[in-house]
This record gives structure tokens, C-alpha cells and sequence, in this order.
């Protein structure tokens, strides 16, 4: 496992800045040559989803809202919950404000994705299966059928990368984040609850799109009313420490003081780097995924899908992860520590230089503990935070003097005091990240009902986003292999889900977000080059104006 994480480390380092030149170049590209259209037809996308213009002799599997409640299932989810808060863990509040950036430049690359997807769908023709669908659309097809045939092996690259994200991103981290916070809340094995929620996406995928989207239909408008509603009593439970959280917000963006996680992390690029990162995992705006999702709506005008998508980034980002990002905020629990089981085979510990400016890891040694303190070359951190004081107790009150010894072949890790006695467990203060910091920040004010809210929309957030990103990955296995791999691909599906669930928190994200650059990079090269179709289109859309014909 650690040579895969340091493997996807170092590709990470080289995506990265590549990943955040391509989205915030291609957002601002795209604003600017289509004149600002996520401003402008923000009003006309609310009154296409709300069916006012709807032809139900269209072609396509879903309608508008449904289309977009399946995206928004894919969107609207763990990134809202965990993402937030591992964006503030690592890069600071100032890391929200860069978020707010990829959001709003981020509605008119999807629209313009979503556009395109639409342009180039694919129908089927013959007999309507409800396990195929009958429309496939997504980057690969306006790749293909946009730039050429010689652009094809770009788009066999997309679809494969884009199915092996759907794996990860879409499927293994959503399992991850709930086993995580049940694990973290009631004690759940990770495994038990990775059944459980495979058993549950497993019996809805294999119903087909329309069955995902009757689903999602219902499930994304209720979690995101749930959540929404939550943390606006917060919010207003705790209204001086609004205005604060958003100074701290604006102040940090460009001039951060430091994140929570490692040592001497106030770095801008690092502060930028994050909140784009988790901006994107959460919006997917330029991932190519969504596209996937609209190009079964029941439309023959591109155009008015493209002004739909373009609300995802804004519900799902300026509005829903604002949200999580002033609760945490103006709670104050981003940077606190409590009580915490430290588990010494976590997935939650690594090893890391304590010298370094940057958090680095470090190959786990063995560590003597004097009194409690670590001394040494290496340091012990939970959740990348290192560790004041061990304790051998709950309560804390008899410190830990010893050694830990990290795992070894032939043994797991332990801790062994001085006089001979031996520990899996300790206990010390530690920071929270992910979803469980989420957890904390509404319990901070509902109590039990905080908890109980962020718990049950994480479990049903992971498993919407799972069950919308299944037909993403089932979408790219028609293109590159044709009906026949549908079913298989869904088995493997189901399958990473409950690998998700069971391992580190830390690795699956890390693999993740690479599946990610490496999609998202030569997505957003294609939707450049085919910026002028889309202009094109937009213009003659909104010169004809079509939609009044079914008012």
C-alpha cells in the first residue's frame, strides 16, 4: 500500500498544477467568449428544469429535472460533507474562497459540456432495454464525433479514465466516507457497513437509468433540503460567527496564515491548490461526468440541457458547501482537538517529518514516548496533526511511557510501556477531518440532532452519488466494449464499493483525485477546441427561442 501511495504522490505533484491551470484557464475562456452566459441564463435554466418547457415526445430517457436530480445526486454529496472539511483541514479557510472560484467559472465550463454531450449523443435504435438505456452520451462521443476520428484514441482515454473514476471517486470514496463516519459514530465495523450500502447500490444499478433516475429523483431534492436546512439553523443559532467565517474566508485566499494539517501549510499555492481540488471533486464541473447524466434527457435543443447543468455547480457549491464551510467556520471546531481513541493500525496514522515546511511523510520507526511526548526524527499524527500526549486511558489521566512500534511483517503495530505491558490502543487529543469534523461542527449547536443529520445524509449522499456515478462508468464501458460489458462492469462496481469501504481514508482519496486530473485535463483541452460549436449553437438558441413553442 505505500507504494502505490507514493507512486500516486508523485503523479499527483505533476497533475496538480497542470489541473489547476486547465480548469481556471478554461473557466475564464469560456465565460468570457460566451459572454458571461452563467450570469445571464441563470433564470432561464430554473425555468427549464421546472418542466415549463418540456415535450414529453422528445427524445431521451429522463426529463430535465430528472437529469439533473441524477447529476445532482453525483455532485451534491460526500464533496459537500468530507470535501469541505478536508479542504479547510489542509489548506486553510482561505481554501473556501478558491472553491467559490471554480464554482462560478465552473458553470459555464459545464454548460458548455453539457451542450456538447447533448450535440453528440448517441441513440439507440432497436428494442428499449432497461439495462442498456437507450441514449449514451459524454465526452468521449462529442470527442469523437466533434474533433474527428482521428481524436478517437483521446476518447478512448477519456472513457476509460472516466470508468476508472467512477470506480474511485464516484463510488470507492463515497463508501469510504460513510463507513468512516459509522465506524466513527456507532462502532460499525467499516466492512458490515460496506455490505450493507453495496448490497443497496448493487440492487438499484442493475434497475437501469430509469430506475437511477426515479431514485435520485426523490432522494437528491430531499438530502440537499435535509442538510440545507440544518445548517442554515445553525447558522443563524450562531450569527455573530458568520460575518467572522467569511473575513476569515476572504483573508486567508491570498494571504494564508496556515491549515491544521503539517507544519508551516500556509503556503497560497497550497491554500489554492485545495480549495480547487475539493471545489472540483464536489461541482465535477469540466470532469465530464455530468454530461454522462444529461445527455438522457428528453430534449432535441442541446442548448437547454446546457442551461440546466449550469445550476449544479451553483446549488452544489455556492449554496450547499457554503453551508458546511460557515458552520465549521463560525463553530470554531476546524482547528480543535478532543478526546480521541487512537487506534495504532488506523488507517488515520502516519509517519511524518517533523522538520519538513510541508506535511511529508516518513517510513513509520520506532518511536519512544517520554511522559507521554513523542521525541525523535519522526512524529505520530492522526489525521496528518501530530499527537501532544498519549495516554493509556479514556480519560486521560495516566500518560504513556514507552514505545510504539509501527507494523511489521510479521506483527501488527502495539505500543509496549516500560514496564512490559502492551497496547493496540491509545488515547490523546486529535483534530477530526472529513466527514466526522462535519459531524462535530452541527452537533457543535443541534447536539444529537446535528449528528443525527449529517449521519443519515451522509449514508444516503454516498449511496445516491454511487448509484448516479455507476451509470457514468456503465456509459464508458458501452462506448469501449459495447452492450455486453455493461453487466459485468456493474458487478466490479458493486464489488469496489465494499473495497472503498474497508480501506484507509487517506489512500482512497489520494488514488482518487488522480483518476480525476486525469480525466479532467484532456476534457477540458476538447471543450476549448470545440468552444465555437457551442457559441454557435448558444446563439442560434436563444435567437429562436424554441422553448416558447412548448409553453
Amino acid at each position: 500500500m505505500e507504494i502505490i501511495t507514493t507512486i500516486q504522490g508523485a503523479i499527483d505533484t505533476v497533475l496538480t498544477p497542470v489541473l489547476i491551470f486547465m480548469l481556471v484557464g478554461t473557466g475564464v475562456f469560456l465565460t468570457i467568449r460566451l459572454g458571461f452566459i452563467q450570469f445571464r441564463k441563470l433564470g432561464h435554466g430554473i425555468a427549464v428544469t421546472s418542466g415549463k418547457y418540456d415535450d414529453p415526445n422528445d427524445p431521451g430517457d429522463v426529463s430535465h429535472f430528472q437529469a439533473l436530480a441524477t447529476a445532482l445526486s453525483a455532485t451534491v454529496g460526500i464533496g459537500n460533507i468530507a470535501g469541505v472539511a478536508i479542504a479547510i483541514h489542509w489548506g486553510g479557510p482561505g481554501a473556501v474562497f478558491w472553491m467559490w472560484l471554480t464554482a462560478l467559472l465552473g458553470m459555464a465550463t459545464k454548460f458548455t459540456e453539457v451542450t456538447l454531450a447533448q450535440k453528440y449523443r448517441h441513440v439507440e435504435q432497436g428494442e428499449e432495454s432497461a439495462l442498456v438505456g437507450t441514449v449514451s452520451g459524454g465526452p468521449m462521443y462529442y470527442i469523437e464525433k466533434g474533433l474527428g476520428k482521428s481524436w478517437k484514441p483521446l476518447a478512448m482515454f477519456v472513457a476509460g479514465a472516466l470508468m476508472i473514476t467512477a470506480f474511485l471517486t464516484g463510488n470507492a470514496i463515497q463508501a469510504n466516507t460513510v463507513a468512516d463516519l459509522m465506524n466513527a459514530e456507532f462502532g460499525l465495523p467499516v466492512w458490515l457497513t460496506g455490505l450493507i450500502t453495496a448490497t443497496i447500490v448493487g440492487v438499484v444499478i442493475l434497475g437501469g437509468i430509469r430506475r437511477i433516475g426515479q431514485v435520485t429523483g426523490i432522494l437528491a431534492p430531499a438530502m440537499a433540503g435535509i442538510y440545507v436546512l440544518g445548517g442554515l439553523i445553525i447558522l443563524i443559532m450562531n450569527y455573530s460567527g458568520v460575518i467572522p467565517a467569511f473575513g476569515q474566508i476572504l483573508s486567508e485566499a491570498f494571504n494564508p496564515t496556515a491549515g491544521i494539517a503539517g507544519t508551516g501549510i500556509g503556503i497560497f499555492l497550497e491554500t489554492m491548490r485545495w480549495g480547487i481540488k475539493r471545489g472540483l471533486f464536489s461541482n465535477e464541473a469540466g470532469q465530464g461526468s455530468a454530461p454522462i447524466a444529461h445527455s438522457a434527457a428528453k430534449t432535441d435543443e442541446p442548448v437547454s440541457e446546457g442551461v440546466v447543468a449550469l445550476l449544479e455547480p451553483f446549488i452544489d457549491t455556492i449554496i450547499i458547501c457554503s453551508i458546511t464551510a460557515l458552520v465549521i467556520l463560525s463553530t470554531g471546531v476546524w482547528n480543535q482537538k478532543i478526546p480521541t481513541e487512537l487506534v495504532l493500525s488506523s488507517g488515520d496514522v502516519i509517519y511524518a517529518n517533523p522538520q519538513s515546511e510541508k506535511f511529508e511523510t516518513m517510513d513509520p520507526v520506532d518511536l519512544i514516548i517520554q511522559d507521554g511526548k513523542q521525541a525523535g526524527d519522526a512524529v505520530f499524527t492522526w489525521h496528518e496533526v501530530a499527537i501532544d500526549e498519549f495516554f493509556i486511558d479514556a480519560a486521560q489521566t495516566q500518560l504513556f511511557n514507552g514505545t510504539i512500534y509501527p507494523a511489521k511483517e510479521e506483527s501488527l503495530p502495539k505500543a509496549v510501556s516500560t514496564d512490559g505491558e502492551t497496547y493496540e490502543v491509545l488515547y490523546g487529543n486529535a483534530v477530526e477531518n472529513g466527514a466526522p469534523l462535519t459531524s462535530m461542527a452541527f452537533s457543535e449547536n443541534l447536539g444529537r440532532a446535528g449528528n443525527i443529520i449529517v449521519v443519515l445524509c451522509v449514508f444516503l449522499f454516498g449511496i445516491s452519488t454511487a448509484i448516479s456515478w455507476s451509470y457514468y462508468g456503465d456509459r464508458c464501458a458501452n462506448y469501449l466494449f459495447g452492450n455486453k460489458a455493461i453487466l459485468p462492469y456493474k458487478i466490479i462496481f458493486i464489488i469496489m464499493h465494499f473495497v472503498g469501504a474497508v480501506t484507509a481514508l487517506n489512500v482512497i482519496w489520494g488514488l482518487g483525485d488522480t483518476a480525476l486530473s486525469l480525466v479532467t485535463i484532456p476534457n477540458v483541452f476538447a471543450l476549448i477546441l470545440l468552444s465555437g460549436v457551442v457559441k454557435k449553437a448558444t446563439d442560434d438558441y436563444f435567437k429562436r427561442k424554441p422553448y416558447l413553442d412548448n409553453k
